[in-house]
Protein backbone atom coordinates (compact mmCIF):
# COMPACT_ATOMS: atom_id res chain seq x y z
CA UNK A 1 0.00 0.00 0.00
CA UNK A 2 1.13 3.55 -0.76
CA UNK A 3 -0.53 5.44 2.02
CA UNK A 4 -0.56 6.22 5.69
CA UNK A 5 -3.72 7.41 7.43
CA UNK A 6 -4.65 10.74 5.88
CA UNK A 7 -4.79 13.94 7.79
CA UNK A 8 -8.38 15.10 7.77
CA UNK A 9 -8.69 18.02 5.36
CA UNK A 10 -11.47 19.79 3.52
CA UNK A 11 -11.01 20.29 -0.21
CA UNK A 12 -12.29 23.47 -1.83
CA UNK A 13 -11.98 23.88 -5.60
CA UNK A 14 -11.66 27.40 -6.98
CA UNK A 15 -11.69 28.37 -10.68
CA UNK A 16 -8.23 29.57 -11.66
CA UNK A 17 -9.68 32.84 -12.94
CA UNK A 18 -10.98 33.70 -9.45
CA UNK A 19 -7.55 33.47 -7.82
CA UNK A 20 -6.09 36.46 -9.69
CA UNK A 21 -2.74 34.69 -10.12
CA UNK A 22 -2.97 33.25 -13.65
CA UNK A 23 -2.35 34.83 -17.04
CA UNK A 24 -4.84 35.45 -19.83
CA UNK A 25 -3.00 32.90 -22.00
CA UNK A 26 -3.44 30.13 -19.44
CA UNK A 27 -7.05 30.98 -18.65
CA UNK A 28 -8.00 31.14 -22.32
CA UNK A 29 -6.28 27.80 -22.95
CA UNK A 30 -8.20 26.17 -20.10
CA UNK A 31 -11.46 27.67 -21.38
CA UNK A 32 -10.84 26.46 -24.93
CA UNK A 33 -10.93 29.95 -26.44
CA UNK A 34 -11.04 29.63 -30.21
CA UNK A 35 -8.14 32.05 -30.84
CA UNK A 36 -5.70 29.56 -29.26
CA UNK A 37 -6.94 26.36 -30.93
CA UNK A 38 -4.39 26.46 -33.75
CA UNK A 39 -1.49 26.55 -31.28
CA UNK A 40 -2.00 23.05 -29.83
CA UNK A 41 -3.15 19.67 -31.08
CA UNK A 42 -5.50 18.14 -28.53
CA UNK A 43 -7.42 19.88 -25.72
CA UNK A 44 -6.97 18.56 -22.16
CA UNK A 45 -10.17 16.50 -22.04
CA UNK A 46 -10.83 12.89 -21.13
CA UNK A 47 -12.70 12.28 -24.39
CA UNK A 48 -9.49 12.96 -26.33
CA UNK A 49 -7.29 10.42 -24.54
CA UNK A 50 -7.94 7.36 -26.71
CA UNK A 51 -7.22 9.13 -29.99
CA UNK A 52 -4.13 10.63 -28.37
CA UNK A 53 -2.90 7.14 -27.40
CA UNK A 54 -3.54 5.76 -30.88
CA UNK A 55 -1.70 8.65 -32.49
CA UNK A 56 1.33 8.33 -30.23
CA UNK A 57 1.70 4.58 -30.75
CA UNK A 58 2.23 5.16 -34.47
CA UNK A 59 5.49 6.98 -33.68
CA UNK A 60 8.48 4.74 -33.02
CA UNK A 61 10.36 5.20 -29.75
CA UNK A 62 13.79 3.72 -29.09
CA UNK A 63 12.62 1.95 -25.96
CA UNK A 64 15.70 -0.18 -25.40
CA UNK A 65 18.02 2.82 -25.37
CA UNK A 66 15.60 4.65 -23.08
CA UNK A 67 15.61 1.79 -20.57
CA UNK A 68 19.40 1.43 -20.85
CA UNK A 69 19.89 5.14 -20.13
CA UNK A 70 17.54 5.02 -17.14
CA UNK A 71 19.30 2.04 -15.60
CA UNK A 72 22.64 3.80 -16.06
CA UNK A 73 21.31 7.00 -14.43
CA UNK A 74 20.06 5.22 -11.32
CA UNK A 75 23.44 3.53 -10.91
CA UNK A 76 23.73 2.00 -7.45
CA UNK A 77 20.75 3.90 -6.00
CA UNK A 78 18.34 1.52 -4.31
CA UNK A 79 15.09 1.60 -6.23
CA UNK A 80 11.67 0.25 -5.41
CA UNK A 81 9.94 -2.68 -7.04
CA UNK A 82 7.50 -0.22 -8.63
CA UNK A 83 10.28 1.77 -10.31
CA UNK A 84 12.01 -1.38 -11.55
CA UNK A 85 8.76 -2.64 -13.03
CA UNK A 86 8.04 0.67 -14.73
CA UNK A 87 11.50 0.81 -16.33
CA UNK A 88 10.90 -2.70 -17.66
CA UNK A 89 7.43 -1.72 -18.90
CA UNK A 90 8.98 1.10 -20.94
CA UNK A 91 10.45 -1.58 -23.20
CA UNK A 92 6.93 -2.72 -24.13
CA UNK A 93 5.08 -1.27 -27.11
CA UNK A 94 1.87 -0.72 -25.13
CA UNK A 95 3.54 1.51 -22.54
CA UNK A 96 3.11 5.28 -22.58
CA UNK A 97 4.40 8.02 -20.33
CA UNK A 98 2.91 11.04 -18.62
CA UNK A 99 5.65 13.56 -18.04
CA UNK A 100 6.40 16.65 -16.06
CA UNK A 101 9.68 18.56 -16.21
CA UNK A 102 11.61 20.79 -13.90
CA UNK A 103 15.17 21.91 -13.23
CA UNK A 104 17.14 20.41 -10.33
CA UNK A 105 16.44 23.16 -7.80
CA UNK A 106 18.40 22.52 -4.64
CA UNK A 107 16.35 20.56 -2.08
CA UNK A 108 13.38 20.52 -4.57
CA UNK A 109 12.98 24.32 -4.58
CA UNK A 110 9.37 25.61 -4.30
CA UNK A 111 6.37 23.46 -3.41
CA UNK A 112 5.04 23.29 -6.95
CA UNK A 113 7.98 21.01 -7.80
CA UNK A 114 6.25 18.44 -5.59
CA UNK A 115 2.79 19.22 -7.00
CA UNK A 116 3.91 18.70 -10.60
CA UNK A 117 5.35 15.29 -9.86
CA UNK A 118 2.31 14.14 -7.88
CA UNK A 119 0.07 15.31 -10.72
CA UNK A 120 1.97 13.09 -13.16
CA UNK A 121 1.69 10.16 -10.77
CA UNK A 122 -2.02 10.71 -10.16
CA UNK A 123 -2.83 11.16 -13.84
CA UNK A 124 -0.90 8.00 -14.73
CA UNK A 125 -2.95 6.02 -12.21
CA UNK A 126 -6.13 7.54 -13.63
CA UNK A 127 -5.22 6.60 -17.21
CA UNK A 128 -4.31 3.08 -16.08
CA UNK A 129 -7.83 2.68 -14.69
CA UNK A 130 -9.45 4.09 -17.84
CA UNK A 131 -7.34 2.06 -20.27
CA UNK A 132 -6.15 -1.16 -18.58
CA UNK A 133 -4.88 -2.54 -21.89
CA UNK A 134 -2.03 0.01 -21.75
CA UNK A 135 0.70 0.77 -19.23
CA UNK A 136 1.17 4.37 -18.09
CA UNK A 137 4.42 5.42 -16.44
CA UNK A 138 4.85 8.76 -14.64
CA UNK A 139 8.13 10.48 -15.54
CA UNK A 140 9.99 13.40 -14.04
CA UNK A 141 12.17 14.84 -16.81
CA UNK A 142 14.97 16.72 -15.08
CA UNK A 143 16.12 19.98 -16.68
CA UNK A 144 19.61 19.27 -15.42
CA UNK A 145 21.37 21.20 -18.19
CA UNK A 146 19.91 24.54 -17.10
CA UNK A 147 22.69 26.94 -16.11
CA UNK A 148 20.60 29.51 -14.22
CA UNK A 149 21.98 29.11 -10.70
CA UNK A 150 20.32 32.38 -9.63
CA UNK A 151 16.97 30.63 -10.09
CA UNK A 152 17.89 27.13 -8.95
CA UNK A 153 20.35 27.81 -6.14
CA UNK A 154 18.09 29.16 -3.42
CA UNK A 155 15.11 28.17 -1.31
CA UNK A 156 12.82 29.89 1.19
CA UNK A 157 12.47 28.39 4.66
CA UNK A 158 9.81 30.04 6.83
CA UNK A 159 10.05 33.23 4.79
CA UNK A 160 13.87 33.45 4.81
CA UNK A 161 15.79 33.19 1.56
CA UNK A 162 18.76 30.82 1.78
CA UNK A 163 21.24 30.92 -1.10
CA UNK A 164 23.88 28.49 -2.25
CA UNK A 165 27.03 30.58 -2.55
CA UNK A 166 29.20 28.55 -4.89
CA UNK A 167 31.82 29.57 -7.44
CA UNK A 168 30.92 26.71 -9.79
CA UNK A 169 29.67 27.53 -13.29
CA UNK A 170 27.92 25.79 -16.16
CA UNK A 171 24.95 23.42 -16.04
CA UNK A 172 23.59 23.22 -12.50
CA UNK A 173 23.02 19.48 -12.83
CA UNK A 174 26.74 18.94 -13.36
CA UNK A 175 27.76 21.05 -10.38
CA UNK A 176 29.00 19.23 -7.30
CA UNK A 177 27.80 19.29 -3.73
CA UNK A 178 30.34 21.42 -1.87
CA UNK A 179 30.91 22.61 1.68
CA UNK A 180 28.72 25.66 1.08
CA UNK A 181 25.75 23.48 0.17
CA UNK A 182 26.33 21.20 3.14
CA UNK A 183 26.44 24.34 5.29
CA UNK A 184 22.92 25.18 4.09
CA UNK A 185 21.72 21.76 5.21
CA UNK A 186 23.21 22.37 8.63
CA UNK A 187 21.54 25.79 8.77
CA UNK A 188 18.14 24.30 7.87
CA UNK A 189 18.56 21.43 10.35
CA UNK A 190 18.69 23.87 13.24
CA UNK A 191 15.26 25.13 12.25
CA UNK A 192 13.32 21.99 11.32
CA UNK A 193 14.82 19.31 13.59
CA UNK A 194 12.58 20.42 16.47
CA UNK A 195 9.52 19.14 14.55
CA UNK A 196 8.28 15.53 14.73
CA UNK A 197 9.62 14.53 11.31
CA UNK A 198 12.43 17.07 11.08
CA UNK A 199 15.23 14.54 11.63
CA UNK A 200 13.66 12.25 9.03
CA UNK A 201 13.64 14.80 6.19
CA UNK A 202 17.07 16.16 7.10
CA UNK A 203 18.56 12.67 7.18
CA UNK A 204 17.14 12.20 3.68
CA UNK A 205 18.77 15.44 2.54
CA UNK A 206 22.14 14.44 4.03
CA UNK A 207 21.93 11.00 2.43
CA UNK A 208 21.18 12.46 -1.01
CA UNK A 209 23.47 15.51 -0.96
CA UNK A 210 26.91 14.13 -0.15
CA UNK A 211 30.18 15.95 -0.77
CA UNK A 212 31.28 15.75 -4.40
CA UNK A 213 28.05 14.29 -5.78
CA UNK A 214 26.60 15.93 -8.88
CA UNK A 215 23.44 17.94 -8.26
CA UNK A 216 21.51 15.96 -10.88
CA UNK A 217 22.40 12.69 -9.14
CA UNK A 218 21.49 14.10 -5.73
CA UNK A 219 18.16 15.32 -7.11
CA UNK A 220 17.44 11.95 -8.70
CA UNK A 221 18.09 10.21 -5.38
CA UNK A 222 15.97 12.69 -3.43
CA UNK A 223 13.02 12.47 -5.83
CA UNK A 224 13.35 8.70 -5.84
CA UNK A 225 13.31 8.64 -2.02
CA UNK A 226 10.15 10.76 -1.93
CA UNK A 227 8.22 9.20 -4.82
CA UNK A 228 9.77 5.84 -5.64
CA UNK A 229 6.93 3.98 -3.92
CA UNK A 230 4.59 5.42 -6.57
CA UNK A 231 6.73 4.05 -9.41
CA UNK A 232 7.89 7.48 -10.58
CA UNK A 233 10.73 7.25 -13.10
CA UNK A 234 13.32 10.04 -13.03
CA UNK A 235 14.96 10.81 -16.37
CA UNK A 236 18.20 12.80 -16.59
CA UNK A 237 18.54 13.91 -20.23
CA UNK A 238 22.24 14.72 -19.80
CA UNK A 239 23.08 11.22 -20.97
CA UNK A 240 25.13 10.15 -24.02
CA UNK A 241 22.78 7.24 -24.70
CA UNK A 242 19.75 9.53 -24.94
CA UNK A 243 21.61 12.16 -26.93
CA UNK A 244 22.44 9.58 -29.64
CA UNK A 245 18.69 9.22 -30.27
CA UNK A 246 18.50 12.89 -31.20
CA UNK A 247 21.60 13.27 -33.37
CA UNK A 248 19.49 13.91 -36.49
CA UNK A 249 17.49 16.59 -34.64
CA UNK A 250 20.69 18.34 -33.55
CA UNK A 251 22.21 18.03 -37.03
CA UNK A 252 19.18 19.67 -38.63
CA UNK A 253 19.31 22.54 -36.17
CA UNK A 254 23.04 23.11 -36.60
CA UNK A 255 22.99 23.05 -40.39
CA UNK A 256 19.64 24.61 -41.28
CA UNK A 257 18.40 26.58 -38.22
CA UNK A 258 14.75 25.98 -39.11
CA UNK A 259 13.23 26.12 -35.62
CA UNK A 260 14.00 29.80 -34.97
CA UNK A 261 11.95 31.03 -37.93
CA UNK A 262 9.03 28.77 -37.02
CA UNK A 263 8.95 29.99 -33.43
CA UNK A 264 9.16 33.65 -34.46
CA UNK A 265 6.24 33.20 -36.86
CA UNK A 266 4.19 31.54 -34.13
CA UNK A 267 5.13 34.20 -31.57
CA UNK A 268 4.01 36.93 -33.96
CA UNK A 269 0.73 35.13 -34.56
CA UNK A 270 0.16 34.90 -30.80
CA UNK A 271 0.91 38.59 -30.22
CA UNK A 272 -1.33 39.55 -33.16
CA UNK A 273 -4.15 37.80 -31.30
CA UNK A 274 -3.47 39.72 -28.10
CA UNK A 275 -1.29 37.21 -26.24
CA UNK A 276 2.19 37.67 -24.82
CA UNK A 277 4.99 35.65 -26.42
CA UNK A 278 6.71 33.67 -23.66
CA UNK A 279 9.98 32.92 -25.42
CA UNK A 280 11.97 33.69 -28.54
CA UNK A 281 14.39 31.42 -30.31
CA UNK A 282 17.95 31.95 -31.44
CA UNK A 283 19.36 31.11 -34.85
CA UNK A 284 20.76 27.93 -33.32
CA UNK A 285 18.81 26.61 -30.36
CA UNK A 286 21.57 24.41 -29.00
CA UNK A 287 24.27 24.96 -26.41
CA UNK A 288 27.71 23.41 -26.29
CA UNK A 289 27.94 21.64 -22.94
CA UNK A 290 31.10 21.00 -20.95
CA UNK A 291 31.62 20.31 -17.24
CA UNK A 292 31.93 23.98 -16.26
CA UNK A 293 30.21 25.74 -19.14
CA UNK A 294 27.06 25.74 -21.26
CA UNK A 295 27.68 28.17 -24.10
CA UNK A 296 25.67 29.26 -27.12
CA UNK A 297 26.61 28.05 -30.58
CA UNK A 298 26.55 30.62 -33.37
CA UNK A 299 27.15 30.23 -37.08
CA UNK A 300 29.34 32.68 -38.96
CA UNK A 301 29.32 31.66 -42.61
CA UNK A 302 30.95 28.25 -42.76
CA UNK A 303 32.26 28.43 -39.20
CA UNK A 304 30.38 27.43 -36.03
CA UNK A 305 31.58 29.25 -32.91
CA UNK A 306 31.13 28.37 -29.26
CA UNK A 307 30.54 31.75 -27.65
CA UNK A 308 32.93 32.86 -24.88
CA UNK A 309 35.48 30.27 -25.92
CA UNK A 310 38.11 29.64 -28.57
CA UNK A 311 36.29 26.56 -29.90
CA UNK A 312 35.55 26.70 -33.65
CA UNK A 313 34.29 24.08 -36.10
CA UNK A 314 33.96 23.82 -39.86
CA UNK A 315 31.03 21.71 -41.06
CA UNK A 316 32.97 18.44 -41.24
CA UNK A 317 34.49 18.98 -37.80
CA UNK A 318 31.09 19.90 -36.36
CA UNK A 319 29.45 16.74 -37.66
CA UNK A 320 32.34 14.65 -36.36
CA UNK A 321 31.95 16.26 -32.93
CA UNK A 322 28.21 15.56 -32.97
CA UNK A 323 28.78 11.94 -33.99
CA UNK A 324 31.49 11.27 -31.41
CA UNK A 325 30.15 13.44 -28.55
CA UNK A 326 26.39 14.00 -28.85
CA UNK A 327 26.30 14.58 -25.08
CA UNK A 328 28.07 17.90 -25.66
CA UNK A 329 25.03 19.34 -27.44
CA UNK A 330 22.29 20.66 -25.20
CA UNK A 331 18.86 21.87 -26.42
CA UNK A 332 17.53 25.18 -25.15
CA UNK A 333 13.90 25.89 -24.31
CA UNK A 334 12.87 25.80 -28.00
CA UNK A 335 14.15 22.26 -28.62
CA UNK A 336 13.97 20.79 -25.12
CA UNK A 337 10.36 19.69 -25.51
CA UNK A 338 11.02 18.20 -28.95
CA UNK A 339 13.99 16.27 -27.53
CA UNK A 340 11.84 15.09 -24.61
CA UNK A 341 9.08 13.80 -26.86
CA UNK A 342 11.58 12.05 -29.17
CA UNK A 343 13.03 9.92 -26.40
CA UNK A 344 9.84 9.21 -24.42
CA UNK A 345 6.62 7.50 -25.58
CA UNK A 346 4.75 10.43 -24.10
CA UNK A 347 1.11 11.48 -24.43
CA UNK A 348 0.67 14.20 -21.78
CA UNK A 349 2.96 16.99 -20.63
CA UNK A 350 2.16 18.61 -17.28
CA UNK A 351 3.55 22.11 -16.82
CA UNK A 352 3.04 25.40 -15.06
CA UNK A 353 1.48 28.47 -16.63
CA UNK A 354 4.76 29.75 -18.05
CA UNK A 355 5.65 26.35 -19.49
CA UNK A 356 2.27 25.95 -21.19
CA UNK A 357 2.62 29.44 -22.65
CA UNK A 358 5.93 28.65 -24.35
CA UNK A 359 4.77 25.18 -25.45
CA UNK A 360 1.99 26.97 -27.36
CA UNK A 361 4.78 28.50 -29.47
CA UNK A 362 6.29 25.12 -30.37
CA UNK A 363 3.67 23.22 -32.38
CA UNK A 364 5.20 24.21 -35.74
CA UNK A 365 8.61 22.98 -34.55
CA UNK A 366 7.09 19.60 -33.63
CA UNK A 367 5.41 19.41 -37.02
CA UNK A 368 8.68 20.26 -38.76
CA UNK A 369 10.43 17.33 -37.11
CA UNK A 370 7.34 15.09 -37.45
CA UNK A 371 7.16 14.41 -33.72
CA UNK A 372 3.75 13.98 -32.00
CA UNK A 373 2.72 17.01 -29.95
CA UNK A 374 1.41 15.97 -26.50
CA UNK A 375 -1.70 17.02 -24.64
CA UNK A 376 -0.82 19.99 -22.44
CA UNK A 377 -2.18 19.92 -18.88
CA UNK A 378 -1.78 22.75 -16.39
CA UNK A 379 -0.11 21.40 -13.26
CA UNK A 380 -2.08 21.18 -10.03
CA UNK A 381 -2.01 24.11 -7.63
CA UNK A 382 -2.66 23.90 -3.90
CA UNK A 383 -3.07 26.31 -1.03
CA UNK A 384 -2.34 24.50 2.25
CA UNK A 385 -4.16 25.87 5.28
CA UNK A 386 -3.13 24.23 8.53
CA UNK A 387 -4.32 24.72 12.10
CA UNK A 388 -2.69 28.10 12.78
CA UNK A 389 -3.94 29.65 9.55
CA UNK A 390 -7.36 28.08 10.00
CA UNK A 391 -7.61 29.71 13.41
CA UNK A 392 -6.75 33.10 11.88
CA UNK A 393 -9.32 32.54 9.13
CA UNK A 394 -11.99 31.81 11.72
CA UNK A 395 -11.07 34.91 13.75
CA UNK A 396 -11.14 37.21 10.74
CA UNK A 397 -14.30 35.67 9.30
CA UNK A 398 -13.02 35.24 5.75
CA UNK A 399 -13.57 32.20 3.55
CA UNK A 400 -10.93 30.19 1.69
CA UNK A 401 -11.92 31.96 -1.52
CA UNK A 402 -11.94 35.49 -0.07
CA UNK A 403 -8.41 35.13 1.30
CA UNK A 404 -6.99 35.27 -2.24
CA UNK A 405 -7.67 39.03 -2.22
CA UNK A 406 -4.85 41.37 -1.21
CA UNK A 407 -4.23 42.46 2.39
CA UNK A 408 -5.56 46.01 2.02
CA UNK A 409 -8.78 44.80 0.41
CA UNK A 410 -9.37 42.29 3.20
CA UNK A 411 -8.65 44.84 5.92
CA UNK A 412 -11.01 47.37 4.35
CA UNK A 413 -13.76 44.76 4.09
CA UNK A 414 -13.26 43.67 7.70
CA UNK A 415 -13.67 47.27 8.88
CA UNK A 416 -16.77 47.72 6.72
CA UNK A 417 -18.33 44.59 8.22
CA UNK A 418 -17.28 44.95 11.85
CA UNK A 419 -16.88 48.64 12.70
CA UNK A 420 -19.63 50.25 14.75
CA UNK A 421 -18.39 53.72 13.80
CA UNK A 422 -19.69 55.78 10.90
CA UNK A 423 -16.43 56.42 9.02
CA UNK A 424 -17.86 56.54 5.52
CA UNK A 425 -18.17 59.82 3.64
CA UNK A 426 -20.58 58.72 0.91
CA UNK A 427 -23.39 60.98 2.20
CA UNK A 428 -20.99 63.93 2.56
CA UNK A 429 -19.80 63.47 -1.03
CA UNK A 430 -23.37 63.25 -2.27
CA UNK A 431 -24.37 66.38 -0.38
CA UNK A 432 -21.40 68.44 -1.55
CA UNK A 433 -21.98 67.37 -5.17
CA UNK A 434 -25.58 68.56 -4.88
CA UNK A 435 -24.37 71.93 -3.58
CA UNK A 436 -21.99 72.38 -6.49
CA UNK A 437 -24.57 71.20 -9.02
CA UNK A 438 -26.84 73.98 -7.78
CA UNK A 439 -23.99 76.49 -7.89
CA UNK A 440 -23.15 75.41 -11.44
CA UNK A 441 -26.73 76.03 -12.55
CA UNK A 442 -26.70 79.40 -10.82
CA UNK A 443 -23.36 80.36 -12.42
CA UNK A 444 -24.62 79.34 -15.84
CA UNK A 445 -27.43 81.86 -15.70
CA UNK A 446 -24.93 84.62 -14.96
CA UNK A 447 -21.89 83.68 -17.11
CA UNK A 448 -21.36 80.30 -18.84
CA UNK A 449 -17.59 80.53 -18.38
CA UNK A 450 -18.08 80.41 -14.59
CA UNK A 451 -19.29 76.79 -14.83
CA UNK A 452 -15.71 75.63 -15.42
CA UNK A 453 -14.60 77.46 -12.27
CA UNK A 454 -17.39 75.86 -10.24
CA UNK A 455 -16.44 72.40 -11.59
CA UNK A 456 -12.83 72.97 -10.50
CA UNK A 457 -14.00 74.01 -7.02
CA UNK A 458 -16.22 70.89 -6.90
CA UNK A 459 -13.29 68.62 -7.77
CA UNK A 460 -11.04 70.29 -5.20
CA UNK A 461 -13.66 69.93 -2.47
CA UNK A 462 -14.37 66.32 -3.48
CA UNK A 463 -10.67 65.44 -3.43
CA UNK A 464 -10.24 66.95 0.04
CA UNK A 465 -13.29 65.10 1.33
CA UNK A 466 -12.00 61.83 -0.20
CA UNK A 467 -8.66 62.34 1.58
CA UNK A 468 -10.56 62.94 4.82
CA UNK A 469 -12.41 59.66 4.26
CA UNK A 470 -9.12 57.83 3.90
CA UNK A 471 -7.95 59.35 7.19
CA UNK A 472 -11.19 58.17 8.83
CA UNK A 473 -10.52 54.63 7.51
CA UNK A 474 -6.87 54.63 8.67
CA UNK A 475 -7.92 55.84 12.09
CA UNK A 476 -10.56 53.12 12.36
CA UNK A 477 -7.98 50.52 11.34
CA UNK A 478 -5.78 51.72 14.20
CA UNK A 479 -8.77 51.26 16.50
CA UNK A 480 -8.82 47.61 15.41
CA UNK A 481 -5.07 47.06 15.23
CA UNK A 482 -5.23 43.46 16.49
CA UNK A 483 -7.62 42.41 13.71
CA UNK A 484 -5.53 44.23 11.11
CA UNK A 485 -2.40 42.41 12.31
CA UNK A 486 -4.19 39.06 12.18
CA UNK A 487 -5.22 39.68 8.58
CA UNK A 488 -1.70 40.72 7.63
CA UNK A 489 -0.21 37.68 9.37
CA UNK A 490 -2.70 35.38 7.62
CA UNK A 491 -1.83 36.79 4.21
CA UNK A 492 1.92 36.61 4.89
CA UNK A 493 1.67 32.94 5.84
CA UNK A 494 -0.60 31.89 2.97
CA UNK A 495 0.73 34.25 0.30
CA UNK A 496 4.39 35.01 1.16
CA UNK A 497 5.68 38.10 -0.63
CA UNK A 498 2.15 38.46 -2.09
CA UNK A 499 2.81 35.40 -4.22
CA UNK A 500 1.24 31.98 -4.20
CA UNK A 501 2.47 29.80 -1.35
CA UNK A 502 3.53 27.12 -3.83
CA UNK A 503 5.87 29.51 -5.67
CA UNK A 504 7.86 30.42 -2.55
CA UNK A 505 7.77 27.85 0.26
CA UNK A 506 9.93 24.72 0.33
CA UNK A 507 8.56 21.35 1.39
CA UNK A 508 10.96 20.79 4.32
CA UNK A 509 9.11 22.79 7.00
CA UNK A 510 5.83 21.12 5.98
CA UNK A 511 7.32 17.62 5.85
CA UNK A 512 9.04 18.14 9.22
CA UNK A 513 5.61 18.63 10.81
CA UNK A 514 3.55 16.03 8.93
CA UNK A 515 5.93 13.46 7.44
CA UNK A 516 4.98 11.28 4.47
CA UNK A 517 1.29 11.76 5.30
CA UNK A 518 1.66 15.16 3.64
CA UNK A 519 2.68 13.45 0.38
CA UNK A 520 -0.23 11.04 0.71
CA UNK A 521 -2.66 13.89 1.39
CA UNK A 522 -1.53 15.79 -1.71
CA UNK A 523 -1.75 12.65 -3.83
CA UNK A 524 -5.25 11.89 -2.58
CA UNK A 525 -6.48 15.37 -3.49
CA UNK A 526 -4.52 15.83 -6.73
CA UNK A 527 -6.72 16.53 -9.72
CA UNK A 528 -6.33 14.60 -12.96
CA UNK A 529 -7.87 16.58 -15.83
CA UNK A 530 -10.02 18.86 -13.67
CA UNK A 531 -9.11 22.50 -14.03
CA UNK A 532 -9.41 24.09 -10.60
CA UNK A 533 -7.15 25.49 -7.91
CA UNK A 534 -7.35 23.32 -4.77
CA UNK A 535 -7.47 24.65 -1.21
CA UNK A 536 -6.88 22.11 1.55
CA UNK A 537 -8.02 23.36 4.94
CA UNK A 538 -8.66 21.91 8.39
Amino acid sequence: MYFHIYMERNKTSIPYAETGYFSKTVLDYLNGVKELESFYSIPPKETQLKSLIDQRLKYATNRNKLAEALIASYGDIEITKQVKENIEKLKLQNTLTITTAHQPNIFTGPLYFIYKILHAIRLSAYCSQKFPEFNFVPVYFMGSEDADLDELGHIFINGEKLEWKTTQTGAVGRMRVDEELLGLIKRIEAEVNVQPYGAEIMNTMRRCYTLGKRIQDATLQLVNDLFGRFGLVVLIPDNPILKTISVDLFKEELLHQSSSKLVEETAKSLTDKGYKAQTHGRDINLFYLMDSSRSRIERDGEVWKVIDSTIRFNQQELLEELKNHPERFSPNVILRGVFQEMILPNIIFIGGGGELAYWLELKAVFNNFQIPYPMLVLRNSFLLIFEEQQSLLSKTGFSEIEVFRNTRSLQNEWIAKNSEKDFKIDKGLSDINKVYEALSLQAGTIDKTLETHVAALNKKATDKLTQLGKKFLRAEKRNHADAMRQIEKLRQQLFPFDSLQERIDNIMPYYSKHGTELIDLLYQHSNTLEQDFVVLSK
